[in-house]
């Protein structure tokens, strides 16, 4: 197999020569505060699902986050869309206030990806996709397993890590840990 192959977006060139061919739009919900390499591995997975891939930030008046709005809209477009290109699959950000189903339908997607880490995150999932099947039965949900590698990573213990002045280069893309540093140095 050549090494291009299996590296495009689901069903790629074959799926654009369809008569009434309709892209698989998915959205990518979460707070991203910040970025994380956990975020990264569930990006380079979603991508060979879709042919456009959509970030939604959750914008919320009752949680207070380290970065604000526009900056964690930069280090997604900044860190994700070379991902998103390099496999062929368009890329967007947006952010919300509202349900997240209801981003899912406002965005014209399909497909909800969430990412998994553990059986924890398994049960509390499967509640929410049940609830927005029965919302928006349009919009699939599909678990994307984290590799091993990022599993135990979370941007609540990044963040901690940060703030205490510890090196958590090891947990974020290079450009969120100078981000990090600037901000804990502030």
């Amino acid at each position: 197999m050549p090494p291009e192959m299996g590296m495009g977006p689901a069903c790629g060139a074959a799926r654009a020569g369809v008569d009434g061919f309709m892209p698989r739009i998915a959205l990518y919900p979460g707070s991203f505060d910040p970025v994380t390499n956990g975020h990264l591995d569930v990006v380079r997975q979603a991508v060979g699902l879709c042919d456009r891939l959509i970030i939604a930030i959750g914008v919320h008046s009752s949680k207070k986050p380290l970065f604000s709005t526009q900056e964690r809209l930069d280090m997604v477009q900044a860190v994700f869309a070379p991902v998103a290109a390099k496999a062929g699959c368009a890329f967007d950000c947006t952010t919300y206030d509202n349900l997240t189903v209801a981003a899912a339908q406002k965005h014209g997607a399909s497909i909800m990806i969430r990412g998994l880490r553990d059986g924890t995150d398994l049960d509390f999932e499967m509640q929410i996709a049940g609830m927005n099947e029965t919302m928006a039965p349009e919009v699939q949900t599909v678990f994307v397993p984290a590799s091993a590698a990022v599993r135990p990573i979370t941007a609540t213990l990044v963040r901690q890590i940060a703030g205490m002045g510890g090196d958590v280069s090891a947990f974020v893309p290079p450009l969120v840990a100078a981000s990090l540093k600037t901000k804990s140095a502030g």
